[in-house]
């Protein structure tokens, strides 16, 4: 890669050679990358697979790709506990958390949880993929691609079955847990009007 010339040297705060000015553009690195994104608001989901036991890990990296076929698509760290299961399922569950659900989203995040184990509740779904209970939306897809990225792998899944209002309220609107659970500035967050 190659850095123009006015990147080499970026500009600092007057008296300190340390810290970069307010408005200086930064080298690219992981802790740079990590903190634009603390900015970025973006959905919660957790993502399920099955192999010898069932895996899951919150995820806020869910796209939609295309529309025709319906393809989603997630990243994944290669060091995770999922990621040996994941690495040769052949379906996965994509499940979109409501603002109730923080402490499913904390679960699902935590290093070492038994994830599935009570109060967590789900079943198995189309595929045999785990479904879980109680989440505004879900859906399974059937792995197409998983793409090396880095430490993390680009899974990319066409849609195969799903729920549009798991925890709606049964007429295509969403019931009182329609609002989606947001990952803020290292925190999950309620949508605000």
């Amino acid at each position: 890669m190659t850095v123009s010339p006015e990147l080499r040297t970026l500009p600092t705060i007057p008296g300190r050679t340390d810290v970069p000015a307010v408005g200086a553009p930064r080298t690219g690195s992981p802790d740079l990358l990590r903190s634009v994104f603390r900015q970025h608001a973006a959905g919660v989901a957790v993502i399920t697979a099955h192999g010898e036991r069932p895996v899951g890990f919150t995820a806020t990296s869910l796209n939609s790709v295309a529309a025709d076929p319906p393809l989603i698509s997630f990243g994944v760290g290669t060091g995770s506990s999922s990621w040996p299961v994941l690495a040769e399922a052949e379906h996965v569950g994509v499940h979109i958390l409501g603002e109730h659900q923080r402490e499913l989203a904390t679960t699902f995040a935590r290093s070492g949880a038994d994830r599935f184990a009570p109060p967590t509740r789900w079943g198995p779904g189309p595929e045999g993929v785990p479904v879980l209970d109680g989440v505004l939306a879900w859906l399974v897809g059937r792995v197409v691609a998983r793409v090396p990225a880095g430490d993390h792998r680009i899974v990319i899944a066409e849609v195969v079955a799903g729920d549009p209002r798991a925890a709606g309220s049964g007429d295509g609107s969403p019931g009182e847990a329609g609002r989606p659970l947001l990952y803020h500035q290292g925190r999950f967050n309620a949508l605000r009007d």
